[in-house]
C-alpha cells in the first residue's frame, strides 16, 4: 500500500478515532461527533445519497475517492463502504493527505 492516505487511515483506526460501517457511522453523525466521512465510490446509491446529505447539511467534509477493497485493506478488513473519523486533527491530516495524493495522481 503506497497511498499515504490509506496508511494514515490505518493509523487512525489503531488510535481509536475511526468508526466503521453504515449504522455506526450514522449514529456518530447524528450525535455530531464526526469530522470526516469517507464513502467508497462503490457504495450503493442510497448510502452515498444519505451520507452526502449529512455532509452537506452538517458541514462535514466527505471523501469519495476509493473503492471498498482499498478502504477495507487499509484497516484490516476485506471491504468497507462507509467510515468516519471522530478526531479533528486526524481528519484534517487525512484531508491534506487525500488532496496531496490526488495532486500526485495528476
Amino acid at each position: 500500500m503506497k497511498d499515504s492516505f490509506l496508511q494514515f487511515l490505518g493509523l487512525s483506526k489503531k488510535a481509536g478515532y475511526l468508526i466503521e460501517g453504515y449504522n455506526r457511522c450514522e449514529e456518530a453523525v447524528k450525535k455530531q461527533s464526526v469530522f470526516l466521512l469517507i464513502i467508497s465510490f462503490e457504495a450503493s446509491i442510497n448510502t452515498r445519497t444519505k451520507f452526502e446529505k449529512y455532509s452537506n447539511n452538517l458541514g462535514i467534509e466527505c471523501i469519495k475517492g476509493y473503492n471498498n477493497e482499498d478502504l477495507g485493506k487499509s484497516i484490516g478488513r476485506s471491504e468497507i463502504s462507509v467510515l468516519c473519523v471522530t478526531n479533528k486533527n486526524m481528519s484534517e491530516k487525512l484531508i491534506a493527505l487525500y488532496s496531496s495524493c490526488q495532486n500526485n495522481r495528476g
